[in-house]
């Protein structure tokens, strides 16, 4: 009798194990898709918002890529990515900068796209007391700090020194220039008081409340704000590369810029 039971008991437990193997393997699995491809993207740091939202629709929909961005001017980002910096696609706000990468061969063929256009605005910080209504203005002498971008290499800083050439008040608006690395270094300058006023973009102004538009850039001042983007030639996923520049100017893609004040083309 005790080797019946002892028998026994071995064959349930047997059956025990073997049922929850059996329900364990059909378990489905609550892990994550973990992303397989790593796109490097550089950007115009003006685009820091909008692609940080592009980017979560997009994963959102492609969970087998990350995206990892490095933003900054658009001149910063040519000369790395000509020195051999790791970038599978640029995006540029202005054509300067694109029309180098593809002069000199960067470019992955066919993929260059010039996709939006922004607008050139002179900004004050929201409590600001000075009456500022045009870039004319800034010849005024109780200006004393004028936020710039550094004209070189910072795009928005090559249209305003196309605009104070324009309204012939280049000197004199220099002599009061202190000059950023990049737009948005420009924005919190001015967004924390420690300038006068600044050369920014609209879309820049639109998610800053602590500034102000005070005057547009005078039509004809300056060449058209294009943005282009393109697939750097050297990518290890160009497939993937292509697949993310077109989202970005599908129409999901252009309802997202538009609604940070983009127009697109």
């Amino acid at each position: 009798m005790k080797k019946y039971l002892a028998g026994l008991l071995a064959i349930l437990t047997l059956l025990t194990l073997t049922g929850c193997g059996k329900q364990n393997s059909a378990a489905p699995s609550t892990e994550k898709t973990s992303p397989t491809v790593e796109l490097h993207v550089a950007a115009a740091a003006s685009l820091t918002d909008v692609l940080k939202e592009l980017s979560a629709a997009y994963t959102q929909e492609h969970p087998e890529v990350q995206l990892t961005f490095n933003f900054g001017s658009s001149g910063a980002l040519q000369q790395a990515i000509e020195n051999g910096g790791n970038a599978d696609l640029f995006f540029s706000a202005a054509q300067k900068q694109m029309d180098a990468l593809e002069e000199s061969g960067n470019l992955a063929e066919g993929t260059r796209r010039d996709l939006w256009e922004n607008t050139v605005v002179l900004i004050v910080p929201q409590d600001s007391k000075t009456d500022l209504n045009a870039f004319a203005d800034l010849t005024r002498p109780e200006l004393k700090h004028i936020a710039l971008g550094e004209p070189r290499g910072v795009p928005v800083g090559q249209y305003t020194a196309e605009i104070l050439s324009h309204l012939g008040i280049a000197a004199d608006v220099q002599a009061k220039a202190v000059y950023g690395s990049d737009v948005r270094q420009v924005l919190t300058w001015v967004a924390a008081g420690e300038a006068d006023c600044g050369v920014v973009y609209a879309t820049d102004a639109a998610i800053a409340p602590q500034v102000k538009i005070a005057a547009q850039a005078p039509a004809g001042s300056h060449t058209p704000v294009i943005y282009s983007a393109a697939v750097i030639k050297t990518t290890s996923h160009l497939p993937e590369a292509k697949a993310f520049l077109a989202f970005a100017a599908s129409n999901q893609g252009r309802s997202i810029f538009t609604k940070y004040g983009f127009v697109c083309k």
